[in-house]
């Protein structure tokens, strides 16, 4: 390692000891995650703190452009940050749809405008995003969606509704794929759309899981404006950034499964699996089962090269975003967080199965819940099967197999 990058480790290394609160040092509980936006709530203030602090170096986004309030580091530094981060064991300080997947693609197709108003308010945590993909009658066929938008008089007045919006009923701002050319073959007349969840005419009903949360929602809207300036990219040509996101999408997604990952919707990290076979299963400091033992060993084996094997992906990124490989990691990701879960109930055994009431604490009281939950990791983002395709297409290289049975009918 070079001079300069060691002098930027021991800089980074001396700023968060100074600079990163003791009890942001600790396994961070789900109602202490910060989602930012602008009604946003700190359970512990030392979260607000931690991400003032960080969003003052923009190390939030710490490689965005710092014109846009990122922190402007090169990949190398920000592995360095990262590892850095990872020795303290810090808390991230902000989760955000808007830094996982809008702030990319704004960063790649928005104006400058765009990307002057969204992007530092992203990086400081002041606006609250969600996603409006998602349709009642357009989930994997995606590109038939019916939203649709509306020139008028420099608005654009959007009526429609989506489905599994996550977080919408908490959300500031959507963007949103709408239908702006019916007349057009359908992947072609579909833009990509920002605007404000407060405005007039936007409604949300949460969608309560087979586990008991609601993180999901339906969306409506009735005769909304959305100001013209408000389409990212070119008009009509939103297909193309929709599979950009989803690419983003994807690789966040993927996250779930990564050792002790902290992702949304990922599940317990792997300290609370090893933590909850050792509380049930372990016999004088170790676990009794061989068999539950094995398979928590292969899993740990798996997991930590899945780890490497995605920061190897990020390494060789030549800068151009993300790509089919996204597909490939999102899906193993998810297949690797649902094995968790399903150890996690084999550890547990009958303590997994409380639900509600006495006799049960709350950390057996998740566990099942969290097990359900994971299912949905082959659903969103992209269902697995669809994931299976671009694979097969695209690293593979193996031919379309839906074509050539129909040319045989």
């Amino acid at each position: 390692m070079s001079g300069e990058f060691k002098q930027f480790r021991l800089e980074t290394r001396d700023w968060l000891e100074r600079n990163c609160p003791a009890s942001m040092r600790a396994p961070m509980p789900p109602e202490e995650v910060v989602w930012g936006g602008r009604d946003a709530e700190f359970v512990n203030p030392d979260s607000k703190l931690w991400l003032e602090r960080m969003a003052a170096r923009g190390w939030t986004c710490p490689t965005w452009p710092a014109e846009f309030g990122g922190g402007g580091l090169n990949p190398a530094q920000a592995g360095i940050l990262a590892e850095e981060l990872a020795r303290i064991d810090a808390r991230p300080p902000l989760t955000s749809f808007g830094i996982s997947m809008l702030g990319p693609v704004l960063l790649e197709y928005g104006t400058l405008e765009q990307k002057l108003e969204h992007l530092p308010k992203i990086v400081r945590g002041e606006i609250r995003w969600c996603q409006g993909y998602s349709e009642p009658g357009s989930g994997s066929d995606l590109a038939s969606l019916n939203t649709r938008a509306d020139l008028q008089d420099g608005y654009y007045l959007i009526n429609g509704s989506k489905v599994w919006t996550s977080y919408a009923d908490k959300a500031d701002w959507i963007f949103c794929l709408v239908r702006t050319d019916f007349e057009a073959p359908k992947h072609q007349g579909i833009s990509f759309v920002l605007f404000d969840m407060a405005s007039e005419g936007v409604s949300t009903r949460p969608i309560k899981l087979i586990s008991g949360s609601s993180p999901f929602c339906e969306t409506f809207f009735d005769n909304v404006k959305a100001p013209a300036a408000n389409i990212v990219g070119r008009l009509n040509d939103g297909w193309t950034i929709a599979k950009r996101l989803l690419q983003h999408e994807r690789t966040m997604i993927s996250g779930f499964g990564l050792a002790g990952g902290q992702a949304e919707g990922g599940g317990a990290s792997e300290t609370t699996l090893e933590s909850i076979a050792m509380r049930y299963r372990g016999d004088k400091g170790r676990l009794s089962n061989p068999v539950l033992r094995d398979r928590i060993a292969q899993f740990k084996i798996d997991s930590e090269a899945f780890a490497l094997t995605s920061r190897r992906s990020a390494e060789e990124s030549t800068g151009g975003g993300p790509n089919h490989i996204s597909s490939m990691l999102k899906y193993y990701g998810c297949e690797l967080n649902k094995r968790r879960c399903e150890l996690l109930l084999e550890a547990a055994g009958n303590r997994a199965l409380g639900w509600e009431g006495e006799g049960f604490d709350e950390e057996e009281l998740s566990l099942a819940r969290e097990w359900l939950r994971s299912k949905a990791n082959s659903i969103e983002g992209g269902t697995a099967e669809i994931q299976l395709n671009v694979i097969a297409r695209r690293v593979l290289d193996l031919p379309d197999l839906t074509g050539i049975l129909r040319e045989k009918r």
